[in-house]
């Protein structure tokens, strides 16, 4: 996905000269396309991301559409207060790339894993926070919203992530919904989203119909057309490759409380720092609850039915 999105960003900045690309020393056979064809609009600050988003909002304040890359978990944390007083409190166009989000960089480690991105920067009321779901939806993605007002945080994946029947599309601050069920609601942000598509097909071969719905933005979040969704569900199980607290889960928790509705919800993500434990990304999706074959789990129990 990262690859399909820096294609479409140097796409851009062949027909808009006010775009500009940062990284924070990273992008190695991933940003060369944009550097060789725009080598006066592409800035490697070095390993400063406080720094870099320092630089953005001053490129943003002089009229530019600056784009700060690094990796999810540095991009989204160690410049957080620059994030705040500078594009967010000035309202300016900056846009930080945080690449491989989740569990994405696998065997690297806990320090590579971007598990609170998408809770600490939806507190930033006018950061827009955007999540795609395959390489096709982070092109539309970009190219929906790179002109944007305010400052927008992408969280695109670092790897190949499976094609999910979007065609691309993309709205700001809407709801896609995949898949009709009337027995459980799953939603997910991100590619993740794969993971829950197999888990209703799973879970249609034991008798459930399941349900299975996008959220891929935040501030805003579709939190009307969520409403409308869970009204008509008894249950519903929220997918990410995210801390449990604070991003998806803790969203449609909001939308049930604020709405005086009646579902029940479970929430399939990250539950603790995954100390000492690393491997491959499918295997630590199993290990944390968030692959298929433990979100049938999941829905299955909650639902009184055994395995």
């Amino acid at each position: 996905m990262r690859n399909a999105f820096v294609e479409a960003l140097t796409e851009l900045a062949e027909r808009d000269p006010r775009v500009v690309l940062l990284t924070g020393d990273l992008g190695f056979t991933v940003l060369e396309p944009f550097a060789e064809r725009f080598p006066d609009r592409f800035y490697n600050v070095g390993v400063a991301e406080q720094n870099m988003i320092g630089v953005a909002t001053g490129l943003a304040e002089a009229g530019l559409i600056p784009f700060a890359y690094s990796i999810a978990t540095f991009a989204s944390m160690r410049g957080y207060e620059f994030i705040r007083n500078g594009p967010v409190l000035h309202e300016l166009p900056v846009r930080i790339v945080g690449v491989g989000g989740g569990l994405d960089y696998g065997h690297n480690g806990a320090t590579h894993y971007a598990l609170e991105d998408i809770g600490v920067l939806r507190l930033q009321p006018d950061l827009a926070v955007i999540v795609p779901a395959d390489r096709d939806h982070a092109r539309n993605a970009l190219a929906q919203t790179y002109e944007h007002p305010g400052p927008v945080y992408y969280r695109v994946a670092k790897g190949g992530a499976p094609i999910v029947g979007l065609d691309g599309r993309f709205e700001l601050g809407r709801l896609e919904v995949l898949r009709a069920g009337r027995d459980v609601a799953l939603i997910a942000v991100g590619p993740i989203v794969g993971e829950a598509i197999s888990a209703a097909e799973q879970l249609a071969s034991n008798g459930i119909d399941a349900g299975v719905s996008l959220v891929s933005s935040f501030n805003p979040a579709p939190e009307d057309e969520l409403a409308e969704l869970l009204s008509g569900v008894d249950l519903a199980v929220t997918v990410e490759s995210h801390y449990a607290t604070g991003g998806l889960g803790t969203v449609v928790a909001e939308v049930i409380a604020g709405g005086g509705l009646a579902t029940r919800l479970l929430r399939c993500g990250i539950r603790g720092l995954p100390r000492g434990l690393t491997g491959s990304q499918a295997f630590l999706e199993d290990q944390h609850g968030i692959s298929a074959a433990r979100i049938v789990e999941t829905a299955k129990a909650a639902m009184g039915i055994a395995r």
